[in-house]
């Protein structure tokens, strides 16, 4: 479940190509910065920079964008590019102002900035404050801010939502909240027409009334249906994570009722992740299963490859799986001991230990706390492992299989 604290914070490992911002919004927010500048040539070696790759991942988070930017010397810049966010007071306007406009709402929803919001989310002259460690302690910004803001200004070509998340909004909780008023301005628009229904007296209503007995249980279903279809409506919720949540509800449910076991128990954000995105394999993928890859590497702060490599260990033995894969630890002497002898013997070839893992070229072999083995590869003079197989008590099956 994504929280809103959690969809307060995105990083972008990766920023569109260019600098030229192609948006009316994106241009805006350029020239917010480029008004407070009296160095044309500090302006242009920005753009330079942010050409050049000079611009590290970009992190957003209400009232600030920050990035490293790498300039002449060796260790890279913190640099940061300030902007008030809104208070409540003020988000409430301006949700109110959009949910009664059917063409904002619906530009917003197709991530375009409505111009009736021009004057009020994009930054004006001298509100954009930059801020960066290096030494350049003449009038800002240094052509390290320059470069983030350039930037940043082709992640807003791409998402406006970025924009106001910096002022102070992530965007799954404007979505529900702007779906929530706009339910609200259709049912006051909407003419009662609920019919007059007889009332029941609470003497009659609570009165002690023979029952028969309760049939029996259904038998539990052999697989999950299908969910059903959701329409592409502008005012209602995402109908690709409607059908995801319904079927993971579905499939959940299921669980629960022929083992008794909650799937999600005690799982961290992460870990909840993790087993949605196990269900979906990255050979192949459709757009939809891109969509959620990215969607939950996003809220969680990891990479797609993270998130896939995460998918297939938990594909591979679940938690445990997973925990083999992200917990170095040190086992006690017994089965690890025993392993390297028992892999030399069938000839599998000499395997390095290092705490509890085993690797020989391109192949390892990782103890888990609950006593399994998980087999893992990588490619030639890479450290890139990825886990494979199926997990066993036994290092050879573990590898073999």
């Amino acid at each position: 479940m994504i929280t809103a604290r959690d969809d307060r914070r995105r990083t972008f490992e990766t920023v569109p190509a260019g600098v030229q911002a192609a948006s009316w919004w994106g241009r805006s927010w350029v020239s917010a910065l480029e008004a407070v500048s009296r160095d044309p040539a500090r302006l242009a070696r920005g753009r330079a920079y942010a050409e050049e790759g000079h611009v590290d991942a970009v992190t957003v988070t209400p009232g600030r964008i920050v990035a490293y930017v790498r300039g002449s010397r060796a260790r890279p810049y913190r640099t940061e590019l300030a902007l008030s966010p809104f208070p409540d007071a003020e988000w409430d306007e301006l949700l109110e102002a959009v949910a009664a406009d059917p063409t904002a709402l619906a530009g917003l929803l197709e991530r375009e900035v409505p111009h009736s919001l021009a004057g009020t989310v994009l930054p004006g002259a001298g509100e954009l404050v930059p801020r960066c460690s290096c030494p350049d302690t003449a009038r800002p910004p240094c052509k390290h801010a320059a470069a983030l803001c350039y930037r940043a200004a082709r992640l807003l070509d791409e998402d406006p939502f970025v924009l106001l998340l910096l002022r102070g909004r992530g965007e799954r909780e404007l979505l529900d909240e702007l779906t929530r008023r706009n339910a609200a301005h259709a049912a006051r628009e909407r003419p009662d027409t609920t019919p007059d229904l007889p009332g029941v007296p609470a003497r009659a209503a609570l009165a002690r009334t023979g029952l028969p007995p309760l049939p029996s249980p259904l038998a539990a279903p052999g697989a999950v249906g299908l969910p059903p279809a959701y329409p592409a409506d502008p005012a209602a919720p995402d109908p690709l994570a409607l059908d995801q949540l319904a079927t993971d509800a579905a499939a959940r449910a299921l669980v629960l009722l022929t083992t008794a076991e909650d799937l999600i128990a005690g799982l961290t954000l992460w870990q909840d992740a993790v087993r949605l995105a196990s269900a979906h394999h990255t050979a192949g993928l459709t757009g939809a299963a891109r969509t959620l890859y990215r969607d939950l590497a996003r809220a969680t702060g990891r990479t797609t490859t993270d998130l896939a490599r995460a998918a297939a260990a938990w594909r591979q033995g679940g938690r445990a799986a997973l925990a083999a894969l992200e917990e170095p630890w040190d086992p006690p002497a017994g089965p690890f001991d025993r392993a390297r002898p028992v892999l030399l013997a069938a000839d599998q070839g000499a395997f390095r230990p290092e705490r509890n893992r085993l690797t020989s070229h391109t192949r390892q072999l990782r103890l888990g706390r609950d006593g399994l083995w998980y087999a893992y590869e990588s490619r030639p003079d890479t450290e890139d492992w990825w886990p494979t197989g199926v997990p066993s008590p036994d290092p050879l099956t573990a590898l073999r299989r």
